[in-house]
Parts: structure tokens; sequence; C-alpha cells
């Protein structure tokens, strides 16, 4: 039996939550073979694996969404492109229509003698995009709105034209490109199933980032957000299941449209027993030790979370901040926040970058994570196996996490609103003075996870649903034994 996992912008390139899954989810199924199709920017990620891959992951596929398949050359013979009528209305519902005919998209990707480049060029995207124009954007140059438009369909048609390997299941990690491909897949290999994981939502995530994004005029943000809309509508309606971490999580995918018999939670699980002889805080240590594991970008909000320690420090001098993580994702933003760090002459603020999560975790007094979006962080629950508590903002399942959902273990950190310097700040004090409370917390937090966010109840869970889509498939489902 053979599982293909497709992803998008993580793994095996980025170290973080979405990506320690997907390398945890291989791990827990060794008697299964893995194929992993992943998804990044350019070739410049070829081979730059920041993982050790697992024995039974026995081929990745890298799809590039900038590639040089694309020319922009609209004279050379090799531009004349074909479409049947059916094809060519096809082509427009991807672009224009507010439901795309998927099937006859995916077979026209198919073919053979159709490249993203004549398809870009061809007189049939030029006489949509003119429709398209004057149906809502005369008032702005042509040329420029058709260049625009052939470069935000470039990265999909890529996508589009790209064949994954044959397999028995396929495993999304979103929706959006990695999503598509799955549908592509089953239009190639009709007797597999598709399986898709959200750990966030991908529409709402997407529209969230183009809104605020400075790299898209405003006028064309809505046809990008149209487009990711489009795209997590199809990956719903071709998923044979489609999971999430947490009821408010799946009630959205039933907003955007994804069928509520699809949808299954299925919480994150992290190795339990992996932090039960990590190094522990010296006796002698003075400060009071409060750790971050995040990736330092702009989605993480480390602004604030430096701001709202450095108000907690002036009064409790012996704070000491830890941001333990990946530096090298957005090294401008790693930037402004040093140069933030300088400004306050906040000395109790260290910057480890990457770490083996064990070697630090122990050390801590307390946890923080002041992001802007979640869905169940890893971090936190990480946090709870080292029986420390956290404080975060509310985003994603944090407060289920943080307080609980159906059990009685108690408060396992506090919830503070996102981007609120004053209560972050507070929250820190409030556990900084509060050293028993902090005890507490770390232990209900300790419970929670066994109760609930284990390894083995995720392996538990995805067993069940990887032996359900085989037997659909007529699939015979593995013993446990290694991949020879």
């Amino acid at each position: 039996m053979k599982i293909c996992i497709i992803a998008e912008g993580c793994y095996p390139y980025v170290i973080g939550g979405v990506s320690g899954w997907v390398h945890n989810m291989i791990n827990l199924f060794p008697d299964i073979e893995f194929y992993l199709v992943t998804i990044v920017a350019d070739r410049s990620f070829r081979g730059k694996f920041t993982y050790k891959l697992p024995k039974n992951l026995t081929k990745v596929f890298e799809i590039y969404l900038q590639d040089v398949e694309w020319t922009g050359n609209s004279k050379a013979k090799k531009n004349r492109v074909n479409l049947s009528k059916r094809e060519t209305l096809a082509l427009r519902s991807l672009i224009i229509g507010e439901d795309v005919d998927w099937v006859t998209v995916f077979r026209m990707f198919n073919r053979q003698d159709i490249s993203v480049n004549n398809l870009l060029m061809s007189p049939q995207f030029l006489e949509i995009t003119k429709e398209f124009y004057n149906m809502k954007y005369v008032d702005i140059t042509f040329s420029d709105f058709l260049w625009t438009l052939r470069s935000i369909y470039l990265p999909l048609f890529l996508v589009l034209k790209a064949v994954p390997p044959k397999a028995d299941i396929y495993h999304s990690v979103s929706t959006g490109y990695a999503g598509i491909v799955g549908c592509k897949a089953l239009s190639l290999y009709p007797d597999a199933r598709l399986l898709i994981s959200e750990h966030g939502i991908y529409t709402r995530e997407r529209e969230e980032e183009i809104i605020k994004a400075k790299w898209v005029q405003n006028i064309y943000k809505n046809i990008w957000i149209e487009q990711f809309r489009k795209l997590s509508k199809g990956a719903y309606y071709f998923a044979d299941l489609v999971t999430s971490l947490f009821e408010e999580a799946r009630s959205l995918q039933i907003d955007l449209g994804c069928p509520i018999s699809k949808t299954v939670i299925t919480p994150n699980g992290i190795d339990a027993e992996a932090f039960k002889n990590i190094p522990v805080k010296d006796p002698d240590d003075p400060y009071i030790n409060i750790g971050a594991i995040i990736r330092v970008t702009p989605i993480k909000d480390v602004k604030t979370m430096i701001n709202a320690f450095y108000f907690a420090y002036k009064k409790q001098p012996r704070l000491k901040l830890w941001i333990m993580g990946p530096l090298d994702e957005n090294p401008e933003y790693v930037e402004e926040c040093f140069e933030l760090v300088r400004m306050l002459k906040a000395d109790n603020i260290v910057f480890t970058g990457k770490i083996h999560t064990q070697d630090y975790i122990g050390k801590m007094d307390f946890m923080i994570l002041t992001s802007i979006s979640e869905g169940q962080p890893l971090s936190i629950l990480e946090g709870f196996a080292a029986k420390k508590p956290c404080i975060t903002t509310n985003v994603g399942n944090c407060y289920g996490l943080i307080y609980g959902e159906n059990d009685n273990f108690g408060d396992a950190g506090i919830v503070v609103p996102v981007m609120n310097i004053s209560e972050i700040s507070e929250a820190i004090l409030k556990l900084a003075n509060n050293p028993d409370l902090v005890k507490k917390m770390g232990e209900n937090g300790y419970k929670r996870l066994m109760y609930r966010y284990r390894n083995e109840h995720m392996e538990e869970t995805y067993r069940r649903i990887y032996k359900t889509l085989a037997n659909m498939s007529n699939v015979e489902f593995p013993e446990e034994k290694s991949v020879s």
C-alpha cells in the first residue's frame, strides 16, 4: 500500500508545526510506504531538506510555483493551442465562473500537447481575459491587467500540469494548491482516494495574508482571494474525507462548502515519552525563564511578544525570554525584531536559532505564544508534555487547549487577546510572581495532554481513516511491518 502526502510550503524544507506533523505522521506508520509531493516557490529549494527523511518515505517529488516552462513568448508556433468548446468553457469557469468544471480542467491539463506557456499565451486565454476585464476592470490599462492575470494563474497552471506519482491514497495537508494536486491525482488514477487534513483553514489564512499584502495591488486582491476559494471548494468536492483539528475549524470548513458528511475532527498528538527525561532548570538559576518555540515570522507576532516582555521585565527584572526557533525564513522581519530588542535595551532576550526542543523546554518556567493565527499549536502540547503552562493569544484552538474542552483538568495557562501588549504583560507578571500557580497549571496541561493529545491517539485515529479509505479502494491494508 502506498500513501502520497502532498504538502505546500513546509515539509521537508521548513521547521514548523505542519512540517513536524507530517514528519511525525510518516514515522507513526512504518508499515506503510509513503511518497511525498511537495510544493515550493521555485527550484532554489530543490533538495534543501532540513529534516532527515524517514526510511518509509521512499520518493520525493517537487512542484515549483515558478518555473522555466513559462517564457511569455507569444510568437512561437509552440504557443498555439487547440481547445474544444468544452475546454474553453472550463478555462473560463476557472477564471471567471463561480463553479469550476474541474473534471474538464484536469483532462485539459493532462493533455501532452498543452504547455503552461502556450495556454497562458493562447487566444482563448486572451479572450477570457478581455471578458473579465470588461466586467469590472476597465479603469486600468488592459495590458497591465492581462499580464497580472497571467502571473496570478501561472502558479496554478504549473500545479495543474504536474503529474503526481501513482498511489492508493493521496493525503493533502491543506486545500489550496496541495488539495488540487490531490484532486488531479484522482483524475489520473480513478481507483485512488483523497484525504485532506487542514491544520488551519487555508482559504481564511490566504485571504488574511492577501488583504494585508503589500505586493498585491488592491484592485487585484479579490481575484487572488476568489481563486483560493475555488481551489478549496474543489478540494472539498473531490475529497473522500476532510479532517480538522477542532470543532470551530470543522464549522468553518462546512461554511466554506465542505459537505458535513465528509468532516472528521482529528486532534494533534505528540510523543509524550520523548519529554520524560529532559534536562531541567538548575536550582541555582536566578532567572524566571519564559520560552517561545516559534519560527521568527510576522504571523507569530514576535514584536508584540518582545514589547510585552519588556514592560513585564521593567517590573520583574528576573525575567528572561528565550525565543527558540529558526531565524532564516524571513530575514527582514528577524532584523526588525533584533532592532527592537536593541532599541529597548532588553538584554534578557535570547534568540537561540534552531534548537532541539527537548534540550531547552525543561529549563523554562512557562511558555508563551503571541501568534495572530494558529491551528492547534504543537508548541503548546510540547510545553504540556514538559509540564509547562502557556500564555497564548486567543487564536485557533488555543483557548480549548488552555482551558479544556469537555474535561475538568483546569486551567493550563492564560489566554490573552491578539496584539494586546498590556494584557500579555500582565499575564507574564501573574505567572512570574506565582510559582505555585505555574506548577499547578503545568500539571493540568500534562493531564490534558495525556488524556487527548498523545501520538497514540493520533495514530489510532489515522490508522482507522487510512484503513477505511483502503477498503473503499479495495486495497489490502498492511499489517504493522517496516517497508523493505
